[in-house]
């Protein structure tokens, strides 16, 4: 595998050089654009829309069009002669808990290989970081392009995942639910419901690409000749779902019903538990005060009894002697 970025990381007083290589690599079939007609290949040609000339791709430079309608072009070694300081170093700005970092400015993953003698300062770093539990922010330049990146540990190696910068993740305002949409308890408790039966640790072996799989069966039966047999699906719902805990409800029965497990009482047992919590409020301010009556009432037979006068004691007339 070849390394797409050698540099250092730059770990306060601590430089260790690494190799980057690319953490990920997306699978697919790949297709070609043809002439539907007779299968012949599509060519694109580069054309020049000043001299109407074919250009060949070397000779294809970066332009940016000015206000004016100038065009500002840059060539390959402007490019490489960015002033970025961070070109060759994975500056480590600050530590920050990994769970603060919302999942939603990962970009892309890497993973760094210790260089040369470097092996001992990258498990220094790797280990602190598992025991901490920190995150280490960084700034890289990657491919010309500096990039917000995070840099953790996994397993036995380091993850540098590159992140989108603040102003590039939009904001979710919009797609936010109206505010006066509310939902039963009864509801809320079946879908805890659905959601405790599938629960589960994550694996990512049980999980394969169904959509390839089937393009791959539909090619070779087109290589070969054979027609392909499409799948018994599901009839697809009609209209809208009106009984939302009946549609739970189903939910629940389908997923226990694939892992094995007996089906129905889903909607019992989660109303059950929504009435209790609602009635639990309940039973305790009657519970109060019924214990504040009790304390009243004792109270008042208190004070009656301190108030009754003492009953009087009836003297025993001595006994005269014989």
């Amino acid at each position: 595998m070849q390394a797409i970025w050698k540099g250092s990381v730059s770990f306060g007083l601590v430089t260790i050089p690494v190799k980057v290589y690319a953490a990920t690599q997306e699978k697919d079939v790949a297709f070609r654009q043809v002439h539907a007609a007779d299968g012949g290949r599509i060519r694109y040609r580069r054309i020049c829309e000043v001299d109407g000339e074919e250009v060949a791709y070397s000779d294809i430079a970066k332009g940016f069009e000015l206000p004016d309608g100038e065009m500002a072009i840059l060539t390959a070694d402007d490019m490489a002669d960015l002033p970025l300081p961070t070109r060759h170093v994975v500056e480590v700005l600050e530590f920050v808990p990994a769970e603060e970092i919302d999942p939603i400015y990962v970009s892309r993953s890497y993973y760094l290989q210790a260089d040369g003698p470097a092996a001992k300062p990258y498990v220094l770093l790797r280990d602190a970081l598992r025991r901490t539990g920190q995150t280490a922010l960084v700034k890289v330049a990657l491919r010309n392009r500096e990039a917000l990146a995070m840099l953790r540990p996994k397993g036995d190696v380091l993850v540098l995942q590159t992140m989108l910068w603040p102003d590039e993740v939009r904001d979710a305002s919009f797609a936010a639910p109206a505010s006066e949409v509310e939902v039963r308890p009864q509801e809320v408790a079946m879908a805890e419901s659905y959601i405790q039966t599938l629960e589960t640790s994550f694996d990512p072996d049980r999980y394969h690409d169904e959509y390839r799989a089937a393009l791959e069966v539909v090619l070779e039966a087109k290589a070969t000749g054979h027609e392909v047999e499409a799948p018994a699906t599901a009839a697809p719902a009609k209209g809208e779902v009106v009984d939302l805990m009946a549609a739970l409800q189903a939910s629940v029965d389908e997923a226990r019903r694939q892992r094995g497990e007996s089906a129905g009482g889903g909607v019992g047992r989660a109303a059950g538990a929504a009435k209790s919590a609602k009635k639990a409020p309940a039973k305790k301010a009657a519970a109060k005060k019924t214990a504040t009556k009790k304390a009243a009432a004792k109270k008042t037979t208190t004070k009656k009894a301190a108030k009754k006068p003492a009953a009087k004691t009836a003297k025993t007339p001595a006994r005269k002697s014989a």
